[in-house]
């Protein structure tokens, strides 16, 4: 399996994608950094972007290598190697490369900036939560594509799913508070939060810089659960479920796959 990380990983990192998306994340950090040196601010900032960006490119970037790579895939399956050596090394591959790339972009800007000397640890669960976000989303491309051997229904269920999770869900979801706010729902807000790692990341880095009132009613009930040391342990916890869920998913899937 190491042999196929590192193919896949190197791979990726010679693609021009890589470099493009490395760029821009360097480019933006050194740009927000420059217009305010208050690095918290710029930490904001970044969150907004990469709690919708980051999904979003591990999304299509797992999609699409699989489906480029089915005829490498086939290669790999005709020799003495485990299914799930292979389809859980590429995938780890895709992951590491593109979390590599947004860490090596953001922090160089932010080292360069002094980071160490002020938010150390709000711009290193800001790392965590990207890292956290492109690892689930290649996991669930992984398993998407591995469904559906069609490459436009693979590439539209992946797109739905991280518009599910980016962008309605965040709308059912206050939807349902507003309808509901008669009754007691924060156990149920909680619950909800878990469901969608979007969310939850954002949640984090909101509770981490000390603005949890930007969250409205359920601001309160998230500072007092995920704002203790047990909420982070329990919220980083669930973002590790997050993970290891869909990596279990797509061993499942490699054992049955028909080629």
């Amino acid at each position: 399996m190491i042999k196929i990380i590192t193919y896949c990983f190197f791979d990726l990192v010679r693609s021009r994608w890589s470099y493009v998306y490395f760029s821009f994340y360097l480019l933006l950090s050194f740009a927000l950094l420059f217009l305010n040196n208050d690095t918290s601010k710029a930490v904001i900032s970044l969150m907004n972007i990469i709690t919708v960006l980051t999904p979003l490119i591990g999304t299509i970037f797992g999609v699409m290598y699989y489906y480029n790579s089915r005829e490498f895939i086939e290669l790999l399956l005709s020799q003495p190697i485990k299914r799930s050596h292979i389809f859980i090394g590429q995938y780890l591959g895709v992951a590491i490369s593109l979390s590599l790339s947004l860490i090596l972009g953001l922090g160089i800007p932010f080292l360069l900036y002094g980071v160490l000397q002020g938010a150390t640890s709000n711009f290193l669960m800001l790392l965590t939560v990207g890292s956290f976000l492109t690892f689930i989303f290649v996991a669930l491309a992984y398993n998407i594509a591995l469904t559906h051997e069609n490459k436009i229904k693979g590439f539209g269920y992946a797109i739905l799913v991280w518009l599910l999770m980016a962008v309605i869900y965040d709308g059912v979801f206050l939807i349902s508070l507003v309808m509901f706010q008669e009754y007691p729902l924060d156990n149920a807000s909680l619950i909800a939060t878990a469901f969608n790692p979007i969310d939850l990341s954002r949640i984090l880095i909101l509770l981490k810089l000390d603005i949890s009132a930007l969250l409205g009613y359920t601001g309160a009930v998230f500072k007092s659960f995920f704002g203790t040391s047990l909420g982070l342990i329990t919220s980083l916890f669930v973002l590790v479920l997050w993970v290891v869920i869909p990596i279990f998913f797509i061993y499942r899937k490699a054992q049955r796959k028909d080629f």
